[in-house]
């Protein structure tokens, strides 16, 4: 079976729904790693188990996607490289990523483990569930070193057009995943250390395998333990492309964290269940527009790299159809069946699942206004711009969602989920018409200044 996809020539249409389902699938079960956690835990160890897990999320993310936005650096350098037919490129950006991840990986486990309360109490976790919630964290924490190696070789193999592999490995993962988690709560009678547990397990079989499948390639992407080191260059590339994506990335979840805390504020372990049992529910949905994101990313760099500007016009315009189909579909799905969905997680509370409810007819059934500012921020990142998408999602997403928090939220009146929620929506909105409008503005510049170069090479090539 064909594993790569040529994103320089062929349909379109089809190249980028078969390059993307893979991804979207690999996406999907790494939110089923977490799930599969809160499920068990739900059904073995009751509520507060729930709200322990769930609770770490937000504040997990806001640690990690700063590393992370390093592996969208990587990806869009080693397509850039590829779309350029440049070798040596790819060879120093390979070798240059994973041991940045095994650093990055490194440095995020010692925070973990030494800071997860004094976050988690910043956050004002409810006290019946910091206990529980920092052991999760403490532990989850332990396996960073294969979760940003895990992420940064699969970037690596989607730039190079393998969006299957990481899926396989993945697969895989998760049903390690799943079935350890059955062991260690049923068997051994643990609750949140046993699931952090076998998270950490299963995300050291993804690494190791993806690593193994680098080291098996044949072409510039090839993996050499022995040649592993930091080149200059191609780490400062990876960082002026990177560094900005995990910023926004970050700022994002610290917008997320003051909703989190604004969540916890009600005092109400009943609320902060159900919202965090919705929010993993809609990690389902953002996971599958963000693979959009993944795919705008690769497609529009390699073609960029190949100088194809036309191609890049029409790919752009593909995955927003997509994105806005898929996000509708999802959307709503999850809006018509929220009760049988919520009940998955939630089984001794019916109130819950009420304030579960809540949240999707904000979030979950817009959701792809989300998908479409991805898409978008994907199609910017690719053409090699990273600066200005982080200084609109700054200012769009989490400026207007801290202003909502301490103006509107604040009036008592609108002291409410439904207020707190419908932030989402509205930043969505204007986030989005400025990140299409920054697309084309670049888009032509970029165009342009091609053009311009095309005309003097073949001046100096003809004089």
């Amino acid at each position: 079976m064909k594993r790569h996809t040529d994103m320089l020539q062929g349909s379109l249409v089809s190249g980028i729904i078969r390059y993307t389902i893979p991804i979207m699938l690999t996406s999907i079960l790494q939110l089923l790693f977490n799930a599969a956690d809160l499920v068990i835990v739900g059904r073995y160890c009751g509520s507060i188990c729930v709200a322990a897990v769930s609770s770490t999320g937000t504040i997990t993310n806001l640690i990690i996607t700063l590393f992370l936005g390093l592996s969208v650096g990587c990806s869009v350098t080693v397509a850039h490289g590829l779309g350029g037919k440049n070798d040596t490129e790819v060879h120093r950006i390979v070798h240059t990523a994973i041991p940045t991840a095994i650093i990055g990986g490194m440095v995020l486990t010692a925070i973990g483990v030494l800071f997860s309360r004094n976050f988690l109490e910043m956050m004002q976790t409810p006290e019946g569930v910091l206990p529980l919630a920092t052991i999760y964290m403490q532990l989850y924490f332990c396996g960073m070193v294969f979760s940003m190696v895990y992420n940064f070789a699969a970037a690596i193999l989607r730039a190079a057009g393998d969006t299957k592999t990481p899926f396989y490995f993945l697969t895989l993962a998760g049903i390690v995943n799943v079935l350890l988690n059955i062991v260690f709560v049923t068997v051994f009678h643990m609750d949140v250390d046993g699931v952090a547990l076998a998270t950490v397990i299963s995300q050291a079989v993804s690494a190791i395998l993806c690593v193994i499948a680098l080291m098996k390639r044949t072409d510039a992407c090839k993996l050499y333990l022995k040649k592993m080191r930091f080149y200059k260059k191609q780490f400062l590339k990876m960082i002026q492309i990177g560094l900005p994506a995990g910023i926004q990335s970050s700022l994002f979840s610290i917008s997320n964290v003051l909703i989190q805390s604004s969540v916890n504020s009600f005092g109400s372990e009943v609320i902060l269940s159900g919202n965090g049992a919705a929010g993993n529910i809609e990690g389902f949905a953002y996971v599958i527009m963000n693979s959009f994101h993944q795919s705008a990313v690769n497609f529009i760099g390699t073609n960029k790299g190949a100088h194809q500007f036309d191609r890049i016009k029409k790919a752009y315009g593909i995955c927003m159809g997509y994105v806005t189909l898929f996000g509708l579909v999802v959307g709503v799905s999850i809006w018509l069946f929220g009760k049988q969905l919520l009940s998955i997680y939630l089984t001794d509370s019916a109130e819950a699942i009420v304030y579960g409810l809540i949240r999707f007819n904000y979030i979950a059934l817009p959701y792809f206004l989300c998908g479409m500012m991805d898409v978008t921020t994907g199609a910017l990142r690719g053409l090699g711009s990273s600066l200005t998408p982080m200084l609109i999602s700054v200012l769009g997403v989490c400026g207007i969602r801290i202003a909502w928090i301490y103006t509107i939220f604040q009036v008592p009146q609108y002291h409410t989920l439904d207020c707190l929620f419908f932030s989402y929506p509205i930043s969505w909105i204007i986030t989005t018409a400025c990140h299409f409008t920054a697309f084309v503005i670049i888009f032509n510049k970029k165009r342009k200044a091609d053009k311009e170069w095309s005309k003097i090479s073949t001046l100096g090539a003809n004089p």
